[in-house]
């Protein structure tokens, strides 16, 4: 005879629970469907990696079949934004449509920099569906030795 454990229930509620709301977009990491939907996670688009190199943070964002042209990046201090439009299927009669996964739609990105960019010297190239961005430290935010003098 099997024991009832109520806590095996309840685990598998809340997990039933979880899924529900990751679908809708309210889980508490974005999944795949709903990576970009206007209104509801056009802040979570492009996805992003940011990095840094000493020097530069670095950003891949993965953005395919954007249109590099109306792509708009802008830095300002310590935020980067990343605006666009994600083209949706071309003239097709809804009554012609089986099935459409991929979303389209304006979309607006910002994201907190850790340290303050020269806006002037950013760079960005537009490659298999990546944006990718080099944005150099500021003077001021560059790390300074300070030479010690002895007496």
């Amino acid at each position: 005879m099997a024991t009832w454990d109520p806590f095996r229930d309840f685990e598998a509620l809340r997990q039933e629970i979880d899924r529900a709301f990751e679908q809708v977009g309210l889980g508490p990491f974005p999944s795949g469907r709903v990576a970009f939907l206007p209104g509801q996670a056009a802040r979570h688009y492009p996805l992003v990696n940011l990095h840094d190199d000493g020097q530069n943070l670095l950003v891949e964002a993965l953005a395919p079949g954007l249109d590099p042209e109306k792509i708009e990046v802008t830095v300002l201090g310590h935020t980067l934004t990343i605006a666009g439009e994600k083209p949706g299927l071309p003239d097709v009669r809804p009554e012609r449509v089986h099935r459409s996964e991929r979303a389209a739609g304006r979309f607006l990105r910002t994201i907190d920099l850790p340290v303050e960019v020269d806006a002037n010297r950013v760079t960005a190239t537009y490659q298999r569906g990546l944006l990718l961005l080099t944005l150099p430290r500021s003077e001021a935010a560059q790390p300074r030795r300070i030479a010690i003098h002895a007496d």
